[in-house]
């Protein structure tokens, strides 16, 4: 889930050194409703662009192309299908764009394949995904922020509510040149995807994941969507206990969300009122969901810091009730 919940973009810098053709060809890793998105606006702009899927997907990719309907408007896009992460051998950028729980596993599998020079984004919820890749790969790795609304409406079938921008920057262990960060950005310009490069990218990561643990886990339980939500005074109430208990563990580590967080955070809903989370999508179809990463998450941070988390905590262990109910059923 998302929406552009930063400050404005930093001026542009000029760069002579790493052009848009040293990221070409493009990869994309997990055909989901982020993944789908951004490969079709990608191709799209005729930009070389191979879209790793599995399952049923792979087929209807091949046959019938990516559907994606945005702004009233429904399109096909044509663009290279593969069904192996041996696919991104020749690729000079790769977007992973899988779950959360399969990033480790994810790295695995391109770990033998990635070209040395490869840069590797990853498009995920959380903020320990970039480490992970960090962990499992050699090639520079730059984390981002997503801003966009999406619903796979079923395989190579994305619908578009709202958003699409990115934050990136680079990490602490393993820094990526400001040449290459800007490259990123004005080859995503070209599919006219705003791209904000950002020093902090560590807290921007935190304000994202801030958002989606206001959102994600109410919309799983009540199905509601955002506007659905935000219209209801306890709801409202309980969103702004999960600010505050993030908060709380942001500071503790010496992140900054800004003193206008919760008016961030709550204006949300009135970006995409008619989307639902990535998580209530996963438990209406019965999928295992990335609650771990996100309410979870501030949980054991909390934990390990000596920060009560009740809110957070009650929202975790409800989603994964639900989710137990149908992955672990009794009998």
């Amino acid at each position: 889930m998302s929406a552009n919940t930063l400050p404005p973009p930093s001026p542009a810098r000029a760069d002579t050194v790493t052009k848009e053709a040293d990221l070409l060809p493009v990869a994309v890793l997990g055909a989901g409703a982020v993944g789908c998105y951004y490969a079709g606006r990608l191709a799209r702009a005729g930009l070389p662009v191979t879209l790793i899927a599995r399952g049923d997907a792979v087929a209807t990719l091949r046959t019938r192309g990516l559907v994606i309907e945005s702004g009233g408007h429904t399109e096909t896009v044509h663009l290279e299908v593969a069904d192996t992460p041996a696919a991104v051998a020749s690729a000079a950028l790769v977007l992973v764009c899988v779950k959360s729980s399969d990033t480790p596993q994810a790295a695995r599998a391109l770990a033998p394949h990635l070209r040395a020079d490869a840069l590797v984004v990853n498009l995920q919820n959380g903020v320990t995904n970039g480490d992970e890749l960090l962990a499992g790969l050699s090639q520079q790795v730059v984390p981002a922020a997503v801003y966009v609304a999406t619903v796979l409406a079923g395989p190579g079938h994305v619908q578009h509510h709202g958003g699409g921008a990115l934050a990136i920057g680079s990490p602490r262990g393993r820094p990526v040149s400001s040449e290459r960060i800007d490259a990123i950005a004005r080859l995503f310009s070209r599919a006219g995807i705003p791209v904000t490069p950002n020093e902090d990218i560590r807290a921007v990561l935190w304000g994202k994941l801030v958002v989606n643990c206001v959102y994600n886990a109410l919309s799983a339980i009540t199905q509601d969507d955002y506007g659905t939500l935000i219209a209801s005074d306890p709801i409202r109430q309980v969103m702004r206990q999960v600010i505050d208990e993030a908060i709380a563990i942001a500071r503790a580590q010496g992140i900054d969300l800004g003193a206008d967080v919760h008016a961030r955070v709550m204006g949300v809903a009135g970006m995409m009122p008619r989307q639902r989370s990535s998580t209530a999508q996963d438990v209406a179809r019965r999928r295992a969901t990335e609650i771990d990463h996100l309410n979870g998450h501030l949980v054991r941070e909390g934990e390990r810091l000596g920060i009560a988390t009740p809110v957070n905590r009650t929202l975790h262990a409800l989603v994964r009730k639900i989710e137990d109910s149908y992955l672990n059923p009794a009998g």
